[in-house]
């Protein structure tokens, strides 16, 4: 990213996470009336646990909210700083979502705002990224396993694009989900995972 303005760089920055941060899932569900969905389920504030509610509209409300926060802050970047803020602004919306100021850094996994990065930055990376995971998701129904297996395969994905910071980029993204999701890894090998739409 070479030739970047810092005040580009800290424009993006600030754009990205301001956008990323809004809890979409916690605004839903209390408009709703039901609650603080920090006390249902996981405690997640993502679409998979506001599913959790019964509401599959809110969820899916949710689900549209958290990706297109991650790609608003990419298109507003784009153009008004350029490419490379955009990416910038992308994993900062990311960030943002997963560690919102808002709610004490304690914030969703980011699978719903990464996919929503990914389709601003490069559909084609998104494309790989909502097969796989509707895939999985169909034939295990297991939430985590679909991300976790479409976010290994989307830095892949990039890197055949021949982009290389968007593939760091991506890359990045990719090391934060599956680290977040390092509980579910171990639910996943011990056969105790949740499937879509359980309760706990």
């Amino acid at each position: 990213m070479d030739g970047v303005s810092p005040a580009a760089i800290a424009a993006a920055l600030v754009i990205g996470y301001a956008l990323g941060s809004i809890p979409f899932g916690l605004l839903l569900t209390r408009a709703a009336g039901l609650g603080d969905i920090r006390n249902i389920g996981s405690g997640n504030i993502g679409a998979t646990n506001v599913l959790r509610t019964g509401n599959k509209r809110l969820a899916a409300a949710t689900l549209l909210l958290d990706a297109a926060k991650g790609a608003v802050a990419v298109l507003i970047a784009r153009h008004y700083l350029g490419e490379a803020p955009a990416m910038l602004a992308g994993l900062a919306a990311f960030i943002g979502h997963i560690f919102p100021v808002w709610l004490g850094f304690k914030g969703g996994k980011g699978v719903a705002t990464y996919l929503g990065v990914l389709l601003a930055l490069a559909w084609q990376c998104a494309l790989v990224f909502a097969v796989l995971w509707l895939t999985v998701a169909a034939l295990t129904r297991i939430s985590s396993l679909a991300a976790i297996v479409a976010t290994i395969a989307a830095p892949i994905a990039a890197w055949f694009l021949g982009n290389a910071d968007l593939a760091a980029v991506v890359a990045v993204m990719s090391l934060i989900i599956l680290i977040k999701h390092h509980a579910n890894i171990g639910r996943l090998l011990a056969g105790e995972e949740p499937r879509i739409g359980s309760k706990t």
